[in-house]
C-alpha cells in the first residue's frame, strides 16, 4: 500500500487541481482566524498597522522580478497579494505576541510558512517550473536527473559493448575559458553514440533554458530526455547528441546569453561548449551538424547565437522567444545587459546583426510560439509579450538575408509544459536538418501546402 499512495502522492499536480487550491485555503482561513482572534478594539489598529508593513513586501517582490528581467506571461495578482500577507503574518507576531495566548502564537507563527508556500505556488502557476510533487522534490533534494550515470559508467559500457535501450545523460564540468562561472552541466548521448568505438561523430544539439533556470531544468521539468529517448526508438536508437548547457550561471541571473556585467554567457557558449564536446565525446565539429535550441530567453538565446555565429551553427528552434536580448525595455535592457553601450547592444541584437551580415548560405530555423490555431492575432494571456510578433519579425528578417525559416503555433501557455510539447515538435526536423544517422528528411511545414505540418499541428507562415 506505501508504494502506490507514494506514487500517486508524487504525481500530484502543482500547477493545477486540488492542491494549490487547498493549500491557499488552508492558509486564508488560518489567518481569518489569527485576524478573528485580534478583532477587538486596539487589535484592529494592530491588525492595520501590520498590514502596511506587507505592503512594502509586494512592492519590492514586484521591482525585484521587474529587475532581473522575467520575460513571459504576466505575473498572477494573486502572487503579490501573498507575498503581501507573508510580511503581514511575519508582523502580527511581533506585534501581538506578548498579549496573545500560546495557541494564537502558534496560529500567527504557523500562517508564516503558509502563506510563503501559497506564494511559491503561484510562481509555480504561473511558470509551471514543478508540474508535480516528484518533480519539486527531486528538484530541491538535487536527486539525479532521468537516464543519468557518469564517465565511469560510459566508459564500462562502451568497454562492455553494451548499447542501452535508451539514452544515457552524463553530468560534466566544462572548462571555462571564457571566465564564464558556471554551474554543472549535462550531456545526453543516445544508444548509437555506443554502437562502435570511436564513437561516430554524431550531429549536436545545444539546448538552453529561461532566464530562471537551472541547466537541469530541460531534463526534469522539460521533459527533454524522455522525447528524445522515444524519437531515438523511432529510429534505431539514433538522435543527435544533446548539450544541456548554463548561460546565467545563477538562477536569477539573467544573461540572455550575452556578454557583459551579468557575465560572458556568449562566449561560454561558443568557445567552451563545441570544443569540449569534440573533445570528450567525439561529436562532429562541423557547423552543418551543430544546432541550437531554446525556450523563452533560450529561444531568444537560439536565434542570436545562430546569427552571431553562422560558423558554428546552421539551425535553430526558438520556443516563445523575444525580438533580441533584454530585460524590459530597450534602455533598461542596454543599462543592465551592456552597462550602458548602447554598440554591445547592437552587437547582439539578432535583426541588426543579420542585416549588418548580409546574405547567409545553409542556416534554417523553426520558431514556435503559443498561439490560436488559426495563426489569428496572438491570445494576450498566453502570448502578452508578443513572442508571435517577435517571430514573425524575425523569420521575415531573415528570408531577406536567405535564412529559411517558419513560424509554429499551437495552444498552450508561456510555460514549461507548452516548452516541452513545441520541443518535441521540432526535433524531428532539427535531426533531420542537422544530419542525424538513419533519420530522414523532414520538409519544413508550409501553411500553404500543408496546413497541418508534419507534426499535425498548425502552421502560421514560412519564409524562404
Amino acid at each position: 500500500m506505501a508504494e502506490p499512495l507514494r506514487h500517486r502522492i508524487a504525481q500530484l499536480s502543482l500547477v493545477d487541481g486540488w492542491v494549490p487550491i487547498a493549500v491557499q485555503v488552508l492558509a486564508a482561513l488560518l489567518l481569518l482566524y489569527v485576524v478573528w482572534a485580534h478583532a477587538d478594539r486596539r487589535g484592529w489598529r494592530r491588525l492595520a498597522i501590520a498590514a502596511l508593513i506587507g505592503t512594502p513586501f509586494a512592492v519590492w517582490a514586484r521591482h525585484y522580478i521587474s529587475s532581473i528581467g522575467v520575460s513571459g506571461e504576466a505575473a498572477p495578482n494573486r502572487l503579490w497579494l501573498w507575498i503581501g500577507l507573508v510580511g503581514t503574518a511575519l508582523s502580527l507576531i511581533f506585534l501581538t505576541w506578548r498579549r496573545a495566548s500560546w495557541w494564537r502564537r502558534g496560529a500567527s507563527v504557523l500562517a508564516v510558512p503558509l502563506c510563503v508556500v501559497c506564494a511559491a505556488l503561484s510562481v509555480n502557476t504561473w511558470v509551471g517550473y514543478f508540474p508535480k510533487v516528484r518533480t519539486a522534490w527531486m528538484q530541491l533534494t538535487t536527486g539525479p536527473v532521468p537516464d543519468q550515470t557518469d564517465r565511469v559508467g560510459v566508459t564500462a559500457m562502451q568497454l562492455s559493448n553494451a548499447r542501452p535501450e535508451r539514452g544515457v545523460v552524463v553530468p560534466v564540468r566544462i572548462n571555462a575559458v571564457s571566465g564564464f562561472a558556471h554551474r554543472r552541466e549535462f550531456v545526453y548521448l543516445p544508444p548509437i553514440w555506443f554502437a562502435s568505438k570511436p564513437p561516430p561523430r554524431l550531429p549536436t544539439v545545444m539546448m538552453i533554458g529561461s532566464a530562471l533556470n537551472t541547466p537541469a531544468d530541460w531534463l526534469r521539468v522539460g521533459n527533454a530526455v524522455a522525447t528524445i529517448d522515444d524519437f531515438a526508438t523511432q529510429h534505431d536508437g539514433s538522435a543527435p547528441a544533446v548539450v544541456f548547457v548554463d548561460a546565467t550561471g545563477a538562477f536569477d541571473n539573467d544573461t540572455e546569453c550575452v556578454n557583459g556585467p551579468r557575465g560572458n554567457a556568449a562566449d561560454h557558449l561558443t568557445k567552451d561548449v563545441a570544443p569540449f564536446m569534440a573533445a570528450n565525446f567525439g561529436v562532429s565539429a562541423d557547423r552543418t551538424h551543430w544546432g541550437v535550441a531554446g525556450w523563452s530567453m533560450g529561444g531568444t538565446c537560439a536565434v542570436d547565437l545562430t546569427v552571431m555565429h553562422p560558423d558554428l551553427f546552421s539551425a535553430f528552434v526558438d520556443i516563445a522567444g523575444d525580438i533580441g536580448p533584454n530585460t524590459g525595455s530597450r534602455e533598461h535592457s542596454i543599462a543592465t545587459l551592456f552597462g550602458g553601450d548602447a554598440d554591445a547592444w547592437a552587437a547582439f541584437d539578432p535583426t541588426t546583426v543579420m542585416k549588418r551580415h548580409g546574405r547567409y548560405t545553409g542556416v534554417t530555423g523553426w520558431f514556435e510560439v503559443p498561439g490560436s490555431p488559426d495563426g489569428t492575432a496572438g491570445d494576450p494571456v498566453s502570448n502578452p509579450e508578443g513572442q508571435d510578433i517577435a517571430a514573425r519579425s524575425l523569420s521575415a528578417t531573415g528570408a531577406t538575408e536567405g535564412i529559411t525559416s517558419t513560424v509554429v503555433t499551437r495552444p498552450g501557455r508561456h510555460d514549461w509544459l507548452f516548452a516541452s510539447q513545441a520541443f518535441g515538435d521540432a526535433l524531428p526536423w532539427l535531426a533531420a536538418q542537422l544530419g542525424t544517422p538513419s533519420v530522414p528528411r523532414v520538409a519544413m511545414p508550409n501553411s500553404t501546402t500543408d496546413a497541418a505540418g508534419p507534426t499535425g499541428i498548425p502552421v502560421v507562415a514560412q519564409h524562404h
